[in-house]
């Protein structure tokens, strides 16, 4: 789906003056700000309920602007941003004095991407600078990857929902620190670790912790209303079954290997084979879920490879502990 060029250029519009707008990505759905302008980005925040410290991504339109908004920067990040971008991937680098420390959470790093969508494209064309957008949800929630799923949860706190139809790849892009000696994923998604070793030629490492704070690595992030819980494949079912005789109104992603469900027992998603298939539908399937009132979701983790890892790691942060469980309001 392409958006109408009025659109576009009212969207430019919106953002010029301080406002909001909500942008397809390939990705998910970005809640986008003026990346310059402090009081536009703080709004971002506000929209979400989202806390300061927490970084956001610059978004600009191609690789050659890169050096506009950052300094330092090293080969490795040069060879990615040649083969990914436009693309799912996100470079954590050194801020440029054009970035304002809102936008960084106080960091003197700034994690920056090209996304691959035509109408993304476009409108920062139009705009003529920097896009700062998270995910264009509340903040911990499941992600948006329609302008619906946007409208539902945001409403009017979007002075403009850009529609560019459903995002191809639907998990966050991959986010790797390059500050270091040695690059590092601090976030799975929609470029594959494999294929970043392929082009940097070494292993990359994948720490559960990392000294750069980035966009989400909170314990409890892209989470439904729904309680997530993780069993091994093989147990999907029987756990949803000793659930449900515990009164839960329990929702199970299935996959697709292991068995048929009881007809009407309870609410079943059977998981593509495909990993990109899965990613691209994970986050449609937790809000149906949620949707049909489940408030428990019984579920299992992929493969680790490919987008697999990504799949796995959104899984893991929706079954974390909520706030209310540890204590952090």
């Amino acid at each position: 789906m392409t958006a109408r060029t009025s659109d576009i250029e009212k969207a430019a519009g919106v953002l010029r003056d301080g406002g909001l707008v909500a942008l397809p990505t390939e990705t998910v759905y970005g809640l986008g700000a003026n990346a310059e302008a402090p009081e536009a980005i703080a709004r971002i925040f506000q929209a979400k309920g989202r806390p300061p410290s927490h970084p956001l991504i610059v978004h600009i339109g191609g690789a050659e602007q890169l050096d506009g908004w950052v300094q330092d920067v090293p080969l490795a990040a040069r060879l990615l941003a040649e083969h990914f971008w436009p693309g799912p991937l996100t470079l954590v680098l050194r801020r440029g004095p054009r970035v304002p420390l809102e936008a960084t959470g106080g960091l003197e790093t700034v994690a920056v991407r090209v996304p691959d969508h035509p109408v993304a494209l476009a409108l920062l064309s139009a705009f003529g600078g920097g896009i700062t957008a998270p995910s264009a949800n509340r903040f911990g929630s499941v992600s948006p990857t329609t302008a619906d799923h946007v409208r539902a949860e945001l409403g009017d706190a979007v002075d403009f929902v850009l529609d560019g139809g459903p995002c191809a790849v639907g998990v966050e892009s991959t986010i790797v620190d390059v500050t270091g000696k040695t690059p590092t994923i601090l976030r799975p998604g929609g470029v594959t670790r494999e294929d970043l070793e392929g082009v940097l030629g070494h292993p990359l490492a994948v720490p559960a912790t990392s000294r750069v704070r980035v966009p989400g690595q909170h314990p409890s992030h892209y989470a439904p209303r729904a309680r997530v819980v993780l069993v091994e494949p093989g147990r999907v079912l029987s756990e949803a079954a000793l659930a449900q005789e515990l009164g839960h109104k329990v929702g199970v992603l299935q996959p697709a290997s292991f068995g048929e469900a009881p007809i009407n027992a309870y609410a079943v998603v059977r998981v593509p084979d495909a990993p990109a298939a899965y990613a691209r539908a994970l986050y449609g399937f937790l809000r149906a879920l949620d949707q049909q009132a489940c408030d428990l979701i019984i579920a299992s983790l992929p493969e680790e490879e490919g987008l697999g890892l990504a799949i796995a790691n959104r899984l893991r942060r929706a079954a974390g502990p909520r706030p209310s469980e540890t204590g952090s309001g």
